[in-house]
C-alpha cells in the first residue's frame, strides 16, 4: 500500500440521518450504557484480563500484555488454557449440554441439528483419529470443506489436541489449494465428495487430488461423504473415508493444556497475485476477544438463534460461526447455498423457519438481494430478528436503510462491523444501543484504539479522510505471518512511525466521532487534485432507484489526472438507456459535486469479487488498461 501526494482524502458524501434503539433493544442489552463501556475500555490491560475471567484456565496468566518484543505482542503471558474445552467441554456440566450448538441448513431444505453434548462426543472421536494419524501438538492439517457440521468438527479436533488447523475455502483454484498447503507444511488434507450451489453439486474431491499431487508433505487424505458424489480414490498418499476414520474411536479426550501463545490457526489472505499471507492467530487473545466482541455487539442471549452467513474458510466463519458462538454457549447456523436460490427469498426463508434472532451477512448480500425487490422479504415472517449485522466492505447508506426497513422492520439495529482478518475480531462497531448513522461504523469497540493518520502518525481532522490505525494491541492481532516476519513488521507496523498497526483502508472521522470507511487505500482515486475514496462515489450510485451494486475506478485523464469509470448492475425492472445513463451522472453531480467527474458508464451483470464478496477493483482497473490481470483464478465474478 502505498499514499502518495496528499495524505487525505476529500469526503463528499456526508449523511445525515440517525437512528435511535428502541425501547425494548435497549431493555433486553447487556451493555446499556456505551459511553461507560467504552471508557472501561480505555485501560486496555484491565479491561481485557476482566473479560478474560469468564473462561476456564488451567493456568492462571502472569502478565496480561507483554510488549517488550513489539510488534511481536503477547497476551495473557503464561496461561494456559485450549479454547475447544472453553467453546464445548465448559458447557457440558450446564443445561446448555442438550442446546443445540450447530444448526446445519442448506438450499435443498435439509438441515440437522447437534448438541453440545453430542458436539463433544463427535470432536473428541475426530481429535483420537487425527492422533491415531500421526497429527501431534503443532502440526498443520488443512481443510477443503464446504461449509458442514465437519468442519467445524474437524477445527474444533485439531484445536483440542494443539494441533494447528489450516482451512481453504471451498472453491479456490488446484493452484491456491496447493500454494497453501506447501506453505503450511500440512501433513494431512482434510476434504469432502462435493458442495451444493445453485441446484448443482460441486466437485471438490478432483480439486484436492490434484492439489495434493503437488502436496508431498500430505501424508493422509480424509474425505467426508457430504454431497453424493461417488469417491474415487486418488492416487497419493493415503486415503480414509471421515465416517470410517472417526467409527469406532473413543468419545472421550482430554484437552491439550495450550499456552496463550501457542498458535490456533494459519488462515491465508486471499490475495489474488502473489503468495497470499499466512496471518497466524494464536489461543487465549483471540479466544478472549471474539467471545466478548460477539457477545457485546450482538448481544448474545441463552434462547439466541445466532447466523453468520460467511463461509468457514474465511476469518468471519472462523470467529464467528464456529469459535465465539460456541464459546458464547449460543445455537450458530451454517448455511450451504446460494442466498438466491431456488428464490430471491431463500435466506429469509431460513430465518422464518428456524426463528434466527440474530442475523450476520455482507453488504454484498444485501445489494444483491436489494435488485430482486422488497417482496422477498416482505414475504416471509423475520418477526424473530432482533438485531441485524453488516460486515465485509463497508455498506452504503441506501443498503442500510433497505436492510433496516424491509427486512429488521424498523425495529433492528444494524451491527456494522469494521474489521480484518489480521485483526480477528470486531475492531469498530455499534454497540445495540448505539445511536446510528447509516454507512458509519460508529466509534471504535471497549479496549481497541483506533484513529484516522496521516503517513507521519498525525491524527487527521473530523471531515477529512487518512489512514486508518490502531494505536495500541488487543488479544486477537496476528502474532506474524507465517515462516515471515519481516513481511509481518514492513506490510502492518513501518509505514507510520511509533509502532503503529496499519490497516491499509482508509477512514474519515466526523464531529461526533463516528468512523466512515472510505475503501482502500490502493483503491483510492486522483481527480483534479483531490483524492477520492471509491466507497462514497458507489454510494452515490446506489442511492438511485435503479442501481443494485456499483464499482468505480479512475481511468487517467489528460487534464484531471483522473476520472470516474463505473461499472453498474441493475435492479430488476430496470433497462440500459441512454436516458438513463444521463440520469445517473446528473443524480451522482447532485450527490457528490462537480469533483465527482464521471468519464464513463459501463452496465454489466456481474463483478469480478473475492470469495468473500469483496469486489476487486484492482482487476477492472488492469482490465481496463490492458495490463496483467494476474492470477485470478481465486476470483468469482457475481
Amino acid at each position: 500500500m502505498v499514499i502518495e501526494e496528499e495524505e487525505t482524502t476529500s469526503v463528499l458524501l456526508h449523511e445525515r440521518r440517525v437512528f435511535r434503539p428502541s425501547a425494548a433493544v435497549v431493555e433486553a442489552a447487556r451493555v446499556k450504557d456505551w459511553e461507560a463501556e467504552l471508557t472501561a475500555g480505555q485501560d486496555i490491560e484491565a479491561y481485557w484480563a476482566a473479560k478474560a475471567g469468564q473462561f476456564e484456565w488451567f493456568a492462571p496468566w502472569t502478565q496480561v500484555l507483554d510488549s517488550r518484543d513489539a510488534p511481536f505482542y503477547k497476551w495473557f503471558v503464561g496461561g494456559r488454557t485450549n479454547i475447544t474445552h472453553n467453546a464445548v467441554d465448559r458447557h457440558l456440566s450446564t443445561e446448555r449440554r442438550d442446546r443445540v450448538a450447530l444448526l446445519y441448513v442448506n438450499e435443498r431444505g435439509e438441515e440437522y441439528r447437534v448438541t453440545y453434548a453430542e458436539l463433544a462426543s463427535e470432536v473428541n472421536k475426530m481429535a483420537n483419529a487425527l492422533m491415531k494419524l500421526g497429527v501431534r501438538k503443532g502440526d498443520r492439517v488443512a481443510m477443503y470443506l464446504p461449509p458442514c457440521v465437519e468442519a467445524a468438527v474437524s477445527m474444533l479436533a485439531c484445536a483440542k489436541i494443539g494441533a494447528v488447523h489450516s482451512v481453504v475455502y471451498a472453491g479456490f483454484s488446484v493452484r491456491a489449494l496447493a500454494d497453501r498447503i506447501h506453505d503450511a507444511n500440512a501433513k494431512v488434507l482434510i476434504t469432502a465428495d462435493g458442495t451444493f450451489r445453485r441446484g448443482k453439486v460441486i466437485d471438490l474431491k478432483s480439486v484436492a487430488d490434484e492439489a495434493v499431487g503437488a502436496s508431498p508433505s500430505i501424508k493422509t487424505t480424509v474425505v467426508v461423504r457430504h454431497a453424493g458424489n461417488p469417491v474415487v480414490s486418488g492416487t497419493i498418499g493415503r486415503e480414509m473415508l471421515y465416517d470410517e476414520l472417526i467409527e469406532g474411536a473413543n468419545s472421550e479426550c482430554a484437552a491439550e493444556p495450550m499456552d496463550a501463545e501457542d498458535a490456533l490457526f494459519i488462515l491465508y489472505t486471499s490475495g489474488s497475485t502473489g503468495m497470499p499471507k499466512g496471518v497466524v492467530h494464536t489461543t487465549g487473545g483471540y479466544m478472549v476477544a471474539t467471545a466478548t466482541t460477539l457477545q457485546t455487539v450482538f448481544d448474545i442471549h441463552d434462547d439466541d438463534v445466532w447466523w453468520c452467513t460467511a463461509d468457514v474458510g474465511w476469518i468471519t466463519g472462523h470467529s464467528y460461526c464456529v469459535y465465539a458462538p460456541l464459546l458464547a454457549g449460543t445455537t450458530s447456523l451454517i448455511y450451504e447455498g446460494a442466498p438466491d436460490y431456488p428464490e430471491p427469498d431463500a435466506l429469509w426463508r431460513v430465518v422464518e423457519r428456524n426463528a434466527v434472532t440474530k442475523f450476520y451477512t455482507a453488504p454484498t448480500t444485501i445489494r444483491h438481494l436489494m435488485r430482486f425487490g422488497e417482496k422477498w422479504p416482505q414475504g416471509c415472517d423475520l418477526s424473530s430478528l432482533k438485531i441485524l449485522g453488516s460486515v465485509g466492505e463497508p455498506i452504503n447508506p441506501e443498503a442500510w436503510v433497505w436492510y433496516y426497513e424491509h427486512v429488521g422492520g424498523l425495529r433492528c439495529p444494524i451491527m456494522d462491523t469494521w474489521w480484518q482478518t489480521e485483526t480477528g475480531c470486531f475492531m469498530i462497531s455499534p454497540l445495540p444501543v448505539s445511536a446510528l448513522k447509516p454507512g458509519s461504523a460508529t466509534k471504535p469497540l471497549p479496549g481497541i484504539e483506533a484513529d484516522v493518520m496521516d503517513l507521519d502518525g498525525k491524527p487527521v481532522p473530523p471531515g477529512r479522510g487518512g489512514l486508518l490505525v490502531i494505536k495500541t494491541p488487543w488479544p486477537s492481532m496476528l502474532r506474524t505471518l507465517y515462516n515471515n516476519p519481516d513481511r509481518y513488521k514492513k506490510t502492518y507496523w513501518e509505514q507510520i512511525p511509533g509502532g503503529i498497526y496499519v490497516s491499509g483502508d482508509i477512514a474519515r472521522k466526523d464531529e461526533d466521532g463516528y468512523f466512515w470507511i472510505q475503501g482502500r487505500a490502493d483503491d483510492v482515486l486522483k481527480i483534479a487534485g483531490h483524492r477520492i475514496g471509491t466507497s462514497e462515489i458507489e454510494s452515490a450510485f446506489v442511492s438511485h432507484p435503479a442501481v443494485s451494486e456499483a464499482a468505480v475506478i479512475g481511468t487517467p485523464d489528460p487534464i484531471r489526472g483522473e476520472v470516474i469509470k463505473a461499472f453498474i448492475i441493475l435492479k430488476e425492472g430496470y433497462a440500459e438507456t441512454p436516458e438513463l445513463v444521463k440520469e445517473l451522472r446528473k443524480h451522482v453531480r447532485h450527490e457528490l459535486g462537480p469533483i465527482a467527474v464521471i468519464g464513463a458508464i459501463v452496465f454489466t451483470a456481474t463483478l469480478p469479487k473475492t470469495r468473500s464478496g469483496k469486489i476487486m477493483r484492482r482487476v477492472l482497473k488492469a482490465r481496463e488498461l490492458g495490463i496483467d490481470v494476474g492470477d485470478v483464478s481465486t476470483l468469482i465474478e457475481t
